[in-house]
């Protein structure tokens, strides 16, 4: 079998790469793609290792192109497309790039910081004119009211009728001002406090501004309140200060008269200008740095991200004893092996090393990872069987099979003509925009989702529309592509019905034994005319639940018969005689059966007697009781066979129980020299079909039955009990699986039926209202009710339906299809790939739309 119906067969390799040339050969590598590389230096920690220091210098340099990429975003300068990824940087061009952007990173930091700076100098001096404007207002109203209010409980802030002088100035008290901005959050507390610590020698005036204001350090906007504090004496006037640094104040110099007032605006006016100018050419200064390094931007993170894992991979490598060479081991693809000694040529070719490095295909015992080829069309039905498992090394791999039985199972549940068009119409155009550079780099997790898996809606979508035609029905309606095969005319030609039958009863039986009613079955699908019946659920009942077990038994079947081609392929031949064939009679002996039933009946019964046919079910349970109960036989000699069927089936449990323990219990005591393979270790603790495995795998690496039998002594004793226990567990397993597997298939009945209704009610209850409307407003009624009619389709039957189907649909294949032949106990290939790497910066949203990353 190709790659795709079975993994890859992978050896492991040892790559000699020399000290000069090692950078540039695992550099061709990553390029490449071909090898997984292991650890073999696992006891050192990361720290200890021989690349540390340029693991470092990759990381401060990442570091740098963050911050760039941070600036770059911030200004809003678009990021160019990379067509073509850069190679890895050369050694001797790291220390440049270390350089370049070193002294890029300083001279940002320095215009950063200016235009920090200047920006809040900006901003308090705004803050300070606003300021100014509003304690203007204070001071003309304190002049209006006569050198401010009169407080009955201040009484030395009285003027003397003879001095003129107040208490507090005749003391020596100075009055003083102190201005500024707060939040108005803190402004109930802040009030609260200057009163209580001041014991009222202080008068605070504030008003709210209307708009809110950009706070100096935070850069927030917030909405603040402008407050003027007089005080009498320097003492109290340390009080507020402190206050005011509490309550984190923006607190500014207070004009004496207004005649400072004026010159201190007019001050603030022009350096507000000319600070604007030159924020405005620092910032165009600014935006020249950040648009000339963007233009390379993309290019140093890819050098640098591809650089840090080249590091890595050397990281993982050993040293021999000169220091000269490393020494590197990678499970490679057996195909992939010139390609991969072409690598390392070209890198050394590129380094210029005098010496070569080369690679040698060595053998091991441990497991290979599975591979499994694919394509933008099979990518996605492999991800489905990938997460029930990885696939065991070189077993048979059901994706194939997967990209027609999963839409077929899915439609089985879908079907409807309408759906399926819209589902195949949407996958179009996903397909038809795959290429475009938008589409791909989408962050919605939701639709990269449905990208991914574009070829799967469509698969899925042309099997809803296959079956939809076999169920004749489109948007819940039938299509009358062919004429009906039945007919009314020959009711009344016959004399069966007359007007006064019409009129009497409100429910009339089309009789199929009357000539001309019944011309023959419908050319493709389901005849409309049970669109009208009263009794078409209960013939949908009937049609969808035998269908649903037919195809059930066909699918477990087919996965049966599917576990031939992993024992022949890992030469378990008596495996088909104790594994394969037991399971395959007593799959086809009970349920096989019942198929056969249900086939037969449809044959041999026709419309015309099927008031006499016998009941399927009744038959099946009978042949367990081996009892006719007054039945008719659906065929002569069906006793006989249906006994012989259940003693075949009944045998085949014994078998498949005790016949692999058996063969292994045979071989382990003298039976011939395949009793000394290592598999009885394996089996103990794995399954049965490890043993041949096993054996499988000592042939292709040559290893000898002699070296077997020099480490028997050194094999575990062989437990029949503990093989026996693990046969047993699989057998009942395996045997009850098969009855509850075959109901299980009975969800493709239930779910098709409850998308068929619910689409007929949607159908009733929304679109039959549109038909309803009078001439005039009709066609505006239609359009409300069809544009409400097609959002409930796409948001209920697309996609809520959809998706129950699609999980019931991967429910069938985890359970029932693969487990008949599949494993998955696999661990899979992961190449050193740098299209695979991971990119920190741009999970850390620090790229824009045009990143490569």
């Amino acid at each position: 079998m190709g790659s795709v119906f079975r993994s890859e067969e992978m050896c492991m390799a040892q790559l000699f790469l020399q000290s000069g040339s090692a950078y540039d050969c695992i550099s061709e590598l990553g390029e490449m793609g071909l090898v997984e590389f292991r650890d073999l230096n696992p006891s050192v920690s990361a720290f200890q290792r021989k690349f540390v220091s340029e693991i470092k210098r990759c990381e401060e340099m990442e570091r740098i192109l963050g911050y760039l990429l941070r600036e770059i975003r911030k200004t809003g300068i678009p990021l160019p497309d990379m067509e073509v990824s850069p190679g890895a940087p050369l050694p001797k061009q790291v220390l440049e790039i270390m350089e370049r952007l070193q002294r890029l990173e300083l001279e940002l930091c320095e215009v950063a910081r200016n235009k920090e700076k200047l920006q809040k100098n900006l901003l308090e001096l705004t803050e300070y004119d606003l300021m100014l404007k509003v304690t203007r207002g204070f001071m003309r109203r304190s002049e209006r009211d006569q050198l401010g209010p009169r407080y009955e409980e201040f009484p030395f802030l009285d003027k003397d009728s003879v001095t003129g002088c107040t208490s507090m100035q005749r003391l020596g008290a100075k009055l003083g001002f102190i201005s500024g901005l707060i939040q108005r959050a803190k402004m109930e507390a802040f009030e609260r406090m200057l009163w209580r610590a001041c014991k009222g020698y202080t008068i605070l005036s504030h008003t709210e501004l209307d708009e809110c204001v950009q706070d100096p350090d935070t850069g927030e906007f917030t909405k603040s309140v402008v407050f003027l504090i007089s005080f009498w004496g320097d003492q109290i006037g340390q009080k507020v200060q402190k206050i005011c640094d509490c309550y984190h104040c923006h607190v500014y110099p207070h004009p004496d008269s207004a005649e400072e007032r004026e010159e201190v605006m007019e001050s603030l006016k022009t350096r507000t200008q000319d600070l604007q100018t030159v924020l405005h050419r620092t910032e165009e200064y600014l935006r020249q740095v950040l648009d000339k390094a963007s233009e390379s931007v993309c290019t140093w993170v890819i050098q640098v991200q591809k650089m840090k894992a080249i590091y890595h991979i050397l990281n993982l490598c050993s040293f021999d004893v000169t220091n000269k060479c490393l020494i590197a081991e990678v499970w490679c693809p057996v195909n992939d092996l010139a390609a991969l000694r072409g690598a390392l040529e070209e890198g050394s070719r590129k380094s210029g090393a005098s010496i070569p490095s080369f690679v040698n295909r060595i053998p091991s015992n441990g497991t290979p990872p599975t591979l499994l080829r694919t394509n933008k069309f099979t990518s996605g039905f492999q991800n489905i069987v990938d997460a029930y498992g990885v696939g065991s090394y070189r077993e048979v791999n059901p994706a194939p099979y997967t990209v027609v039985t999963f839409p077929f199972l899915f439609a089985v549940m879908f079907g409807d003509l309408g759906h399926g068009v819209v589902m195949v119409l949407f996958a179009l155009w996903m397909v038809l925009c795959e290429k475009d550079p938008k589409v791909k780099r989408s962050r919605n997790e939701i639709w990269k989702m449905f990208f991914e898996g574009r070829y799967m809606i469509l698969m899925m979508g042309l099997f809803s529309i296959y079956t939809g035609l076999i169920y004749n029905e489109c948007f819940s309606k039938p299509l009358n592509i062919f004429s009906s095969g039945w007919s009314v005319r020959a009711m009344f030609t016959e004399l069966q019905w007359t007007n006064e039958t019409l009129c009497t009863n409100p429910l009339l039986t089309l009789d199929p034994n009357v000539t001309g009613v019944f011309n023959g079955p419908y050319p493709f699908g389901i005849d409309p005319i049970w669109n009208m019946a009263t009794n078409r659920l209960s013939f949908l009942n009937s049609y969808k639940m035998k269908m649903s077990v037919i195809l059930g038994v066909l699918h477990m079947t087919f996965g049966v018969v599917l576990g031939v081609f992993n024992h022949l392929h890992f030469r378990q031949k008596l495996n088909l005689y104790l594994v394969f064939l037991p399971e395959l009679l007593f799959l086809l002996c009970l349920f096989g059966y019942l198929g056969f039933m249900i086939v037969y009946k449809w044959l041999a019964f026709s419309v015309t007697d099927s008031r006499t046919a016998p009941s399927v079910l009744v038959h099946f349970i009978n042949m367990f009781l081996m009892k006719g109960d007054g039945e008719p036989a659906l065929y002569p000699g069906q006793m006989g066979v249906q006994v012989l069927l259940l003693m075949v089936a009944v045998l085949s449990v014994p078998v498949l129980l005790l016949g692999s323990p058996i063969h292994l219990y045979w071989l382990h005591h003298g039976g011939r020299s395949q009793g000394s393979y290592r598999g009885y270790e394996r089996v103990q603790r794995g399954s049965v079909e490890d043993l041949s495995v096993t054996m499988a795998q000592d042939m292709e690496e040559g290893v000898s039955h002699s070296d077997h039998s020099t480490s028997r002594e050194a094999q575990p004793e062989f437990a029949l009990g503990d093989v026996l226990l693990h046969q047993a567990i699989h057998t009942i397993e395996y045997c009850l699986g098969c009855i509850s597997n075959s109901a299980s298939y009975l969800r493709l009945w239930a779910l098709s039926l409850a998308h068929a209704q619910l689409s007929e009610v949607l159908w009733d209850m929304v679109m039959r209202l549109g038909f309803r409307g009078d001439s005039g407003g009709g066609a505006v009624l239609l359009a409300l009710v069809f544009s409400l009619f097609a959002v409930l389709t796409v948001s209920i039957l697309l996609l809520m339906e959809g998706l129950s189907a699609f999980l019931h649909a991967l429910r069938l294949h985890w359970v029932e299809f693969q487990n008949k032949f599949y494993s998955g106990t696999g661990i899979k290939f992961i190449p050193f790939d740098f299209s695979l790497l991971p990119s920190g910066l741009d999970q850390d949203m620090l790229m824009g739309e045009g990143s490569v990353l």
